[in-house]
């Protein structure tokens, strides 16, 4: 499975955390909140998913794509580590 779409979706998660977080410090207009919310939300359940679903990612891996804003930028950090893949599944990837 490629990471492209993980990529993507910790990205926008980090985005949408911040735009909510600057909403909420600033001017917290309603719209911006239920545009955002949502939106955060839902790519937070995708890049927690997304990385469960992946055969080389180890459980500490897993663990660092539940913490919320950051979680998926953390995970893509551990799964382009080499030491830090299944290590039967290692050896197929790289070859």
């Amino acid at each position: 499975m490629t990471l492209r779409p993980l990529r993507v979706a910790a990205h926008a998660e980090l985005v949408s955390l911040v735009v909510m977080t600057a909403n909420l410090a600033t001017v917290h207009l309603g719209p911006v909140s239920s545009l955002m919310g949502p939106t955060h939300g839902c790519v937070y359940l995708f890049v927690v998913v997304a990385t469960w679903r992946l055969r080389r990612a180890t459980t500490l891996t897993k663990a660092a794509a539940v913490v919320p804003g950051i979680g998926g930028l953390l995970a893509l950090r551990r799964l382009d580590r080499p030491g830090t893949v299944r290590p039967n599944l290692e050896k197929v990837t790289r070859s």
